[in-house]
């Protein structure tokens, strides 16, 4: 929770973004039963990729070489998507970021959302070059 806080923060105003946060948690919590803590890890572990791509450079060509992702990366950029994610969100349906947070959140805990289709391209890009992982090093 500290990290999500921490990444949305801007111009060190902390206490704006933990409004933020604790907004768009009351938020989930009244619109599910669940605890909203619990949801948020659910939408963390469903965003998380479990591969990622990256370009290396061999004998004058470029290769995308697939990798897998440390448990911290994956957080960082599960909690990275999510934000970029509730930030692209139209603002005809939400008032406030509170209400895009929630909603992101939500659809990532439920594997919808922008976020959740971010990590299934990564998956796609790492599996289609799987040909190349023996550049890896």
């Amino acid at each position: 929770m500290a990290k999500l806080i921490n990444c949305l923060m801007k111009d060190g105003k902390k206490s704006v973004a933990e409004k933020v946060v604790y907004g768009a948690l009351v938020i989930i919590g009244e619109k599910q039963k669940d605890n909203p803590l619990s949801i948020f890890e659910r939408a963390i572990q469903n965003i998380g990729p479990r591969q990622e791509v990256k370009a290396r450079r061999v004998g004058g060509a470029s290769y995308q070489i697939p990798s897998e992702v440390r448990a911290e990366r994956r957080t960082s950029l599960s909690i990275r998507w999510i934000l970029e994610a509730a930030a692209s969100r139209s603002n005809k349906e939400y008032h406030t970021f509170s209400e895009k947070l929630a909603a992101e959140i939500l659809d990532a805990s439920q594997n919808l959302g922008s976020a959740v289709k971010k990590k299934d391209n990564m998956q796609r890009m790492a599996e289609a070059n799987r040909a190349f992982a023996h550049f890896r090093w």
